[in-house]
């Protein structure tokens, strides 16, 4: 899914490319995106798209008349630039937004179609969809620190919670832990006041990290790789390779349909953190430390 990151990406790459201009119309590839239409996509034909910005992982397009379409990628979901008048590819196409220099496609590469647009109108309107994370980029050390702890999580847990920080996700809470050399099961109510500072130093750092070289890869062409996995984090989507620092196999737990990664040496002092599924199969036998597993 999208992350803060990408989602600048695709913010900054759509202002320079639809704010000012006139929508020519919207045109629907699969019903099912649609998750609200007051107002109608006819409705949006003919007004000047005044603004592109995001709320947490979605992204926003302000339009004449206070008309508002948003835009939720969730997992698979994905934009393209293409010349005006473009088809909506059969399969994948969701969506696309018509304008004399362009159009902008919505795709999902994804049998499970969980990409949504809702089509709002009035202001009032954008609430129920603000989940009240803090921006994370923003905020001050004192109120990262207050809305992390309001709720007893883990770390991991914490940091991908909407309704504490706004846009991080399962990619970069993992980088975030192995910058800041936490473990990600380490609960928030017991971080002392120094590891307090190295997770919001590490947070925003992060970040702004992943920004600027995002920014820098795609220049002025439309981004057409967001993807959460990337050669070069140091953790996230690199189980079982080498350690960026200490050359130790990058670890894993997996829960739900998510999964957590992060470097024993560097973040848990040594410690295996028991993965459920291979715990259970493995029973005495699971490795409690890194030197057990080499």
């Amino acid at each position: 899914m999208p992350e803060i990151p990408d989602i600048k990406l695709y913010r900054d790459a759509l202002a320079a490319r639809l704010v000012g201009r006139r929508l020519l119309g919207m045109r629907v590839g699969s019903p099912f995106v649609l998750r609200s239409v007051e107002p109608s996509p006819a409705d949006l034909a003919n007004r000047k798209i005044l603004d592109v910005s995001h709320m947490a992982k979605q992204l926003l397009l302000t339009l004449e008349d206070e008309h508002y379409v948003l835009i939720h990628l969730m997992i698979a979901g994905r934009f393209r630039w293409a010349k005006a008048g473009a088809a909506i590819p059969r399969g994948s196409g969701l969506a696309a937004w018509d304008l004399e220099q362009g159009t902008l496609i919505l795709t999902e590469v994804s049998k499970k179609k969980r990409a949504s647009i809702h089509l709002l109108s009035g202001r009032e309107a954008l609430a129920p969809f603000d989940r009240g994370g803090l921006d994370p980029l923003t905020c001050s050390f004192d109120a990262f620190q207050a809305r992390l702890t309001e709720i007893g999580h883990t770390l991991k847990r914490a940091l991908t919670d909407q309704r504490l920080l706004a846009g991080i996700g399962n990619a970069y809470s993992d980088e975030i832990l192995f910058a800041a050399r936490l473990s990600p099961l380490q609960l928030t109510r017991n971080l002392s006041d120094e590891e307090w500072q190295r997770l919001y130093r590490a947070t925003q750092r992060t970040l702004n990290v992943w920004i600027e070289r995002l920014a820098k890869e795609a220049g002025d062409k439309f981004p057409a790789k967001v993807t959460a996995f990337r050669p070069e984090m140091a953790v996230h989507g690199r189980y079982g390779e080498p350690c960026l620092v200490c050359d130790s196999p990058v670890q894993r737990i997996q829960y739900a349909s998510n999964e957590a990664n992060y470097c024993a040496r560097c973040q848990t002092g040594g410690r295996l953190l028991s993965d459920r599924v291979l715990a259970r199969l493995l029973k005495s036998s699971w490795p409690r430390s890194i030197d057990e597993l080499e």
